[in-house]
């Protein structure tokens, strides 16, 4: 299975629309809730960022780092 760019559009859409189904690499998927999907699209998003070579986070999360200017 090798999943694309396409492929995690393909579920932005869904999630957008609200279509518990797509079609993924050829292959037409019923999800059963929008959870589902949105799991479904974080998994195929971390596997192509891996695919490029970019490290995730172990815990999944974003670092933020809050900068201020003292006067």
């Amino acid at each position: 299975m090798s999943l694309s760019q396409a492929d995690l559009d393909e579920l932005d859409l869904a999630i957008a629309s609200a279509e518990l189904s797509v079609e993924i690499d050829g292959k037409k998927v019923t999800y059963r809730s929008i959870e589902e999907l949105k799991t479904a699209r974080r998994h195929v998003a971390r596997l192509l960022a891996k695919k490029a070579g970019y490290k995730a986070h172990p815990l999944g999360h974003k670092t933020v780092t809050r900068l201020s200017r003292r006067l």
